[in-house]
């Protein structure tokens, strides 16, 4: 499907702004069905939402979200519901929704030629409300042990060990947790008590590495999962490295489990609706970035909720 109008909407921010202003020129500049493209840059205020509204306003069919996870959530923020569908550079550090939808990363022409000529894909968004607020989230939220910690593991590690890596942070990060008491409600289920340190709520499960943290997790399936991490000790801590690497890992990798393995120190639902209460404030992540502590929160999924290319 052609591109009449496309709006680029950029971090200015991230180092490459050059680089990617010319990979845009050099594969729509010369589109013989006359592409015109718009920009709009991001501010510390807002990170891309009111961008992409005013994209769909100016008539862009397409809003290319040029950033990190952040600028792409924001940028889908904007798009849910609207006839305008999503493009994707990766500029930042996770990229975990380019990553699940294996968009190159490190190559904005690449991936704009995957923007201007791949099929489009329809994808659900999560909404979670939080003291009355809703904040859209494409990849999973949470408190605990989470996707920006992942990220930020030691890169050499990463380097030498690769998935080792994500063990190593992990149980150094299991060393900085607290339990807390939790009343779990999924869907119109009664409420149920439960205790954890760590839960992960989310649309797509992979993270850096290839490790899939939500292993039942799809973009499209109008579910969102969760994993609520409750390893109390050295014991249950083997036991969820077992979980994450071996039977939510390996084992699926190679066809012997189909679907998320729940243990004694993990947990794995899935929900169209998931409320939560705490004991203790928690710090809370949206896609990976922290918006201080809650004792209380509600997600959502809103199917098909927006297009990608």
């Amino acid at each position: 499907m052609a591109i009449s109008k496309l709006g680029v909407i950029w971090n200015p921010s991230k180092p490459g702004g050059d680089q990617l202003r010319s990979a845009v020129e050099d594969v729509f500049g010369d589109d013989a069905d006359g592409t015109v493209v718009e920009w709009w840059e991001t501010t510390p205020e807002d990170p891309g939402r009111g961008m992409a509204a005013e994209a769909v306003a100016a008539g862009c069919d397409v809003v290319v979200a040029a950033g990190g996870d952040g600028t792409v959530r924001a940028v889908a923020e904007g798009l849910a519901g609207t006839a305008a569908a999503l493009g994707i550079v990766p500029r930042g550090t996770g990229n975990l929704l380019a990553r699940n939808l294996s968009i190159p990363l490190n190559d904005p022409a690449a991936a704009l030629v995957r923007v201007r000529d791949g099929e489009e894909k329809k994808i659900d968004i999560g909404w979670v409300d939080i003291d009355g607020e809703e904040h859209a989230f494409v990849v999973m939220v949470g408190f605990g042990i989470d996707a920006q910690m992942l990220v930020e593991t030691d890169d050499d590690l990463k380097d030498r060990a690769g998935w080792l890596a994500y063990v190593e942070a992990m149980g150094r990060a299991l060393a900085g947790t607290e339990m807390t008491d939790i009343a779990l409600t999924l869907d119109d289920g009664e409420a149920q008590e439960l205790r954890g340190h760590t839960m992960l709520i989310g649309n797509c499960g992979m993270v850096q590495g290839g490790i899939r943290l939500l292993p039942d997790a799809v973009l499209d399936d109008g579910q969102l999962d969760m994993l609520l991490v409750s390893a109390d000790g050295p014991l249950q801590w083997l036991d969820t490295v077992r979980s994450v690497v071996w039977e939510n890992g390996i084992r699926r990798i190679f066809g012997a489990v189909d679907e998320a393995v729940s243990t004694n120190s993990t947990t794995h639902v899935s929900a169209e609706r998931i409320g939560v209460e705490l004991s203790s404030p928690q710090i809370f992540e949206i896609d990976g970035e922290e918006v201080g502590e809650v004792s209380r929160f509600s997600v959502r999924v809103q199917p098909a909720a927006i297009t990608v290319r």
